[in-house]
């Protein structure tokens, strides 16, 4: 008879192992270099922005054109704080926007715990229905939305622009928040109810407070849809009520010629609100954005 010699199975789970080490680096190495390289592409538009903002008139056109600056200037940003027409514009953006969060984080809210908390007849064709809004192109809107505004007669105005933004972010803020509600026990509302409390007082003490991170999200997303718009802005609105983007390209952008740098300054300092929002407000974004991924 002929014995057979097994290797113990600690010797092959240490094999094991250490084959898998260079796998693993090599693995964690190419994620670490594909997110470097998509970061940098993200952030070369951006990094161009800046540097343009900062380069004098007659380097900006120079070619080939320069990665890096060699003249550093402030007169951008000088002639953009004497610009009173583009304080009128921010106020603007400012007012829409703040409106258009406000207005579809509260409607947004009772839809969402109405689809979570309640059972009726005919809720996931409603649930659906608000998602498959979603799939329309917002330009496709525009012809009908104009004309409804002019009929009502508040075309020109601000409400026209709240009422379309709202419009628009609806559907996601209803369908984020409704993942948040879903988290929310039940039994809370059970025992609320038990105590005397109605459904509003439960909607307004309860659920609210616990839902705050995705009210955050949602108002956030609903300002920066609003702060960012272009097209509706333009048709819907006076151009004494535009908002800062259409705003920009009136003011900096030309037949015959078009002011870059100036255009570049006058962009870093608007996106710079948005920017301050998202470094504030970015625990309660996250936390609202992964509250309603597990159901609880």
């Amino acid at each position: 008879m002929t014995a057979t010699l097994t290797r113990p199975a600690s010797v092959s789970r240490r094999q094991v192992k250490v084959r898998r080490r260079p796998d693993q680096v090599r693995s964690r190495l190419a994620a670490w270099i594909a997110v470097v390289v998509i970061g940098l592409f993200g952030m070369l538009p951006v990094y161009w922005l800046v540097a343009t903002a900062f380069t004098p008139d007659d380097k900006a056109f120079s070619f080939p054109p320069s990665l890096f600056p060699t003249e550093i200037t402030f007169d951008h940003f000088a002639n953009l704080a004497r610009n009173e027409q583009l304080f009128g514009y921010l106020v603007n953006s400012v007012i829409v926007s703040v409106v258009t969060a406000v207005l579809s984080v509260v409607v947004s809210a009772y839809m969402a715990y109405a689809f979570s908390k309640f059972r009726y007849r005919g809720r996931r064709s409603l649930m659906h229905l608000v998602l498959a809004s979603q799939m329309f192109p917002q330009a496709l809107l525009l012809v009908t939305l104009y004309a409804v505004f002019s009929a009502s007669g508040l075309l020109g105005s601000y409400a026209a622009l709240i009422l379309s933004f709202t419009t628009f972010t609806l559907p996601l803020c209803v369908w984020m928040l409704k993942g948040i509600f879903d988290t929310v026990p039940s039994s809370l509302m059970e025992a609320a109810a038990i105590d005397g409390a109605s459904r509003l007082r439960t909607l307004h003490q309860i659920a609210l407070p616990l839902a705050a991170p995705g009210l955050v999200a949602a108002g956030l997303f609903a300002f920066v849809r609003a702060w960012n718009d272009f097209v509706f802005a333009l048709t819907l609105t006076d151009p004494d009520r535009q908002t800062l983007p259409p705003g920009l390209v009136h003011t900096y952008l030309g037949e015959f010629q078009t002011a870059w740098p100036d255009l570049m300054a006058a962009s870093f300092v608007v996106s710079l609100p948005v920017i301050a929002a998202f470094m504030f407000l970015q625990r309660y974004l996250v936390g609202g954005l992964t509250a309603g991924a597990v159901k609880g």
